[in-house]
């Protein structure tokens, strides 16, 4: 897998998480299989667009405080060319729905949107 960019925290999240899928792919469970496809699908062009889906996804995912998940979808929004002020927007709808309990959430997301425009 080629190296996305020069700070080390995403490259190391992107290849653990090839890793693990491999092997949780590799026990063919059909259920795993077809829920995963099913989040494939969920994020395919549709009434709503991508970069829509990919956003909701991360405040969903920001609310929810899965670190791995905003992870995932920061890398997502990153290829789409999501801006950073559209990533604030974003944090800021997290915040007001999700509570202050997300703050510790947004801080490593900002961490990590650094690494990923690094």
């Amino acid at each position: 897998m080629p190296r996305i960019n020069n700070y080390p925290m995403v490259q190391e999240f992107n290849d653990y998480r090839a890793r693990m899928n491999e092997r949780i792919l590799a026990h063919d469970n059909k259920v795993i299989k077809r829920f995963w496809s099913l989040d494939n699908q969920t994020y395919q062009e549709g009434a709503l667009d991508v970069k829509t889906k990919e956003m909701l996804g991360l405040v969903a995912s920001m609310v929810l405080r899965c670190d791995d998940c905003i992870k995932y979808h920061l890398g997502k929004c990153h290829e789409l060319g999501i801006s950073t002020d559209q990533i604030f927007e974003i944090f800021a709808v997290a915040n007001m729905v999700g509570g202050s309990i997300c703050i510790p959430h947004t801080r490593r997301a900002v961490e990590y949107w650094e690494a990923l425009n690094s």
